[in-house]
């Protein structure tokens, strides 16, 4: 889509995301993982009408995102990884993330924080008012001395209790629990806020990061995953992302300086904040 101008390609980009999501549907992605193909064994693969299998291969190959050559498609490097689900990577929760801003499933962001922070000096991790328990999930499945605690609000536990996969689900246990209300159960070593941040305003989330410093000893971990605006940089994923958390429910995407403030001012020393690839920063302090 490089030879669309600026505002045709925003206008248009919404078409690209749902070409991305099909693609992703697993039926399409097992096929394309299969090898090259020909839009006939694509179709055959996938259980497709030929010229569906065609139309939505070609759209992949505009975008970038599929070779074709020789009369054969083929996955990139990139999509060889995570259209087929080699990272746990299901685009499909994007697509539903957006249909309920409230539930954000989108993978993605649990791959990249496991893949690009190291879990394993942990053995107990809090996932406290988050929104997805894929980001335990993920940890847990790379590190099998790992176990972790979902902390959350009776109804929304209701909701994620049951989409712990099978394999990691002894591991995970989930507590009836709200930190702006009350004490948070249970003794960890590294506590997770994962998009919860922007969900509150200054001082509400000053009360979860102090009930976080309370159930951890000095050298305890804090991960702030969240999207971040700074004042000089080249990344646009964030801004861009702020502008629709504000569109979708007035949610507020936060400078780092403001949220390295309230850190210090809650027991936290910011060691780092690290961007993850396509997915938020992580603030990454210590406890003091």
């Amino acid at each position: 889509m490089t030879d669309l101008t600026p505002p045709v390609a925003v206008t248009t980009g919404f078409t690209a995301a749902e070409q991305l999501f099909a693609a992703s549907e697993p039926a399409v992605s097992a096929a394309l993982d299969l090898g090259p193909a020909t839009a006939l064994e694509l179709a055959e693969r996938a259980e497709l009408p030929e010229r569906s299998a065609r139309v939505l291969a070609d759209s992949m190959v505009c975008l970038g995102l599929l070779e074709h050559a020789d009369g054969r498609y083929r996955t990139t490097a990139a999509t060889s990884t995570y259209l087929a689900g080699r990272r746990g990577l299901d685009l499909r929760a994007s697509r539903d993330a957006r249909s309920h801003p409230h539930r954000h499933r989108d993978s993605l962001h649990a791959v990249m924080l496991a893949e690009h922070y190291d879990f394993r000096p942990h053995r107990r991790v809090l996932d406290l008012g988050g929104l997805s328990t894929a980001f335990l999930a993920q940890a847990a499945a790379r590190h099998p001395k790992l176990t972790g605690a979902f902390v959350g609000t009776r109804e929304f536990l209701d909701v994620v209790r049951h989409s712990v996969p099978p394999e990691v689900a002894d591991r995970i246990t989930f507590h009836e629990g709200d930190p702006l209300t009350g004490p948070v159960p249970g003794h960890y070593d590294a506590v997770l806020l994962e998009h919860v941040i922007h969900r509150f305003e200054p001082e509400r989330n000053k009360a979860i990061m102090r009930a976080a410093r309370e159930v951890v000893d000095p050298g305890g971990r804090l991960l702030v995953l969240d999207f971040l605006l700074l004042a000089e940089d080249a990344r646009r994923l964030d801004p861009v992302l702020a502008g629709e958390y504000l569109v979708i429910d007035g949610a507020v995407v936060y400078p780092e300086g403001e949220v390295h403030g309230w850190l210090a001012d809650t027991g936290w020393k910011v060691l780092e904040t690290r961007p993850l690839p396509g997915s938020p920063r992580v603030v990454i302090a210590e406890a003091v």
